[in-house]
């Protein structure tokens, strides 16, 4: 039995369609993994509050010489994190807003990238050599977005800064294992967004 871990970012409901793809996500697996557990953590119309003074003066320094309020200040990213230790699968989706993602998503990422707890130094000392401590754990990132063409070697690779950047800061955070499926053309509407909804639906609905 695996322990999957849902994440809604966008600030639309029913006509989300990022919502749509973790919900075809969600049917899909179950359908295959019956005894599997679902958790949903909601970041796009629940919004997660941003770190302030407090979080950052807390989060540096050892847990025996934080003062109340910063302890205060992490309770919840500390909630969030126990939750990403807890779970085997991740599953975000999330719609490109202005080439990035919304900023529940961010302040949502800025919560759980945390000193010691998920991520370290591996010498200890401030060096760039970044070691993940989110280990053996699987992500899917299910993206939507207006245009088309930002995958690796198109012509709008340059200007994406959403599963690009949920790549890198998820590694960073130790998780090497990531699959992404893209449904794109969405301000074109017509026929060609449903061409491109036909194909990621397809793909999946094939995961195993």
């Amino acid at each position: 039995m695996k322990k999957v871990l849902i994440i809604n970012a966008s600030v639309r409901n029913e006509r989300s369609q990022s919502r749509k793809l973790s919900q075809l996500f969600i049917e899909n697996w179950k359908s295959k993994h019956p005894n599997d557990v679902f958790t949903y953590r909601e970041v796009g119309i629940n919004l997660i509050p941003g770190i302030d003074e407090s979080w950052i003066a807390g989060a540096f320094i050892k847990p025996d010489d934080r003062s109340e309020a910063s302890q205060n200040a992490l309770q919840l990213s500390d909630e969030l994190v126990s939750e990403l230790k807890e779970h085997d699968l991740y599953v975000i989706a999330t719609p490109m807003y202005n080439w990035s993602i919304p900023s529940g998503l961010k302040a949502y990422i800025d919560q759980i990238m945390r000193f010691n707890k998920t991520w370290k130094f591996r010498s200890g000392v401030p060096d760039g050599d970044y070691v993940g401590l989110l280990e053996n754990k699987k992500l899917f990132i299910l993206s939507s977005r207006g245009d088309t063409g930002y995958g690796e070697g198109e012509k709008n690779e340059h200007m994406n800064f959403q599963t690009n950047y949920l790549k890198f800061i998820f590694g960073i955070m130790g998780i090497q294992d990531i699959t992404t499926f893209s449904l794109d053309n969405e301000e074109f509407g017509g026929e060609i967004f449903e061409k491109s909804k036909k194909e990621i639906f397809d793909k999946i609905s094939s995961i195993e």
